[in-house]
């Protein structure tokens, strides 16, 4: 029996079909990433009444700041605890969700809740629970004579916001690696447990490496969430302090931009950042991708 394709002879319909997406990432996208750039080489006042093309000035300017170093140093950390926390908990979860349990579709429905919370949002909650006054975990770490203040103390602001962006993103992380573990086949992983070995074992040398296409790909995108995603969180619970303790890059740009009113240093920040994200994509696809097993 012939099978029937159906074919379209109309060349303009897929233009059309793709018009939507390409007006979308061109206006808010692309666009803004342009004016960025042009702007990086402008010196103007703080009114914005007149500039002054500079060429790479803001550019060296920012590379003679010891303080923009210390924002790459802070965002390293941020970074790094994001990704670890949010990725390690979120496989975590995925592994037990994945047992058959009774009532395992409520597990999971709660796990995946957590995601259609603002960024914003998410910090304000995490503000509250660790209110040095009238926090509920505040209280819990007086109990066994932990004094916080993240008001004053710049680790545990820090460690508060990976807390919290690390929360804000473990749902997400968890979609994917259930989806993983649930793609693999289970008479491999019996196989393993008929020919002895463990739980920890058949995780280790079976379940993990089958999962390492999954895991890079959330490997690279908690690494930009880290970078772009995280500014509302930041922003509703230190914003940027105590000091300059949470002041990301991403945070400066704003802190420059809108604060300070310097817009040539926080357009450069903004490139710099861009290509720091997209160089550490692309070394991340053309070495790590490597050692992934598909």
């Amino acid at each position: 029996m012939m099978s029937r394709i159906s074919t379209y002879n109309n060349r303009l319909l897929p233009w059309l079909l793709l018009a939507p997406q390409l007006a979308i990432t061109l206006v808010f996208f692309v666009w803004p990433g342009l004016q960025a750039v042009k702007q990086s080489f402008l010196l103007q006042d703080a009114f914005g009444l007149s500039s002054e093309f500079v060429w790479f000035a803001n550019f060296i300017d920012l590379l003679n700041s010891e303080e923009y170093y210390a924002s790459f140093l802070t965002t390293f950390i941020f970074g790094i605890g994001v990704t670890l926390l949010s990725m390690c908990s979120a496989l975590l979860l995925a592994v037990m969700a994945d047992r058959v349990i009774r009532g395992a579709a409520v597990y999971k429905t709660l796990l995946v809740w957590p995601y259609a919370v603002a960024p914003a949002v998410a910090g304000v909650l995490w503000m509250f629970m660790f209110h040095p006054t009238i926090g509920v975990m505040t209280y819990l770490l007086e109990l066994v004579q932990i004094r916080w203040n993240h008001s004053l103390n710049g680790d545990q602001a820090m460690l508060l916001v990976i807390i919290a962006a690390a929360w804000k993103q473990i749902s997400y992380n968890f979609l994917f690696f259930l989806a993983g573990l649930q793609s693999i086949p289970r008479s491999l992983i019996e196989a393993a447990a008929i020919d002895g070995a463990g739980p920890v074992k058949r995780f280790r040398d079976i379940i993990f490496p089958l999962l390492s296409p999954t895991s890079f790909f959330l490997l690279v995108v908690n690494i930009v969430y880290a970078f772009f995603d995280t500014f509302g969180i930041i922003h509703a619970v230190t914003q940027g302090g105590p000091g300059s303790s949470t002041r990301t890059l991403v945070y400066k740009v704003f802190d420059d931009g809108f604060i300070g009113l310097d817009l040539g240093s926080s357009a450069a920040q903004s490139v710099i950042l861009m290509f720091i994200v997209g160089a550490m994509t692309i070394i991340q696809f053309k070495f790590i991708e490597r050692k992934v097993q598909y």
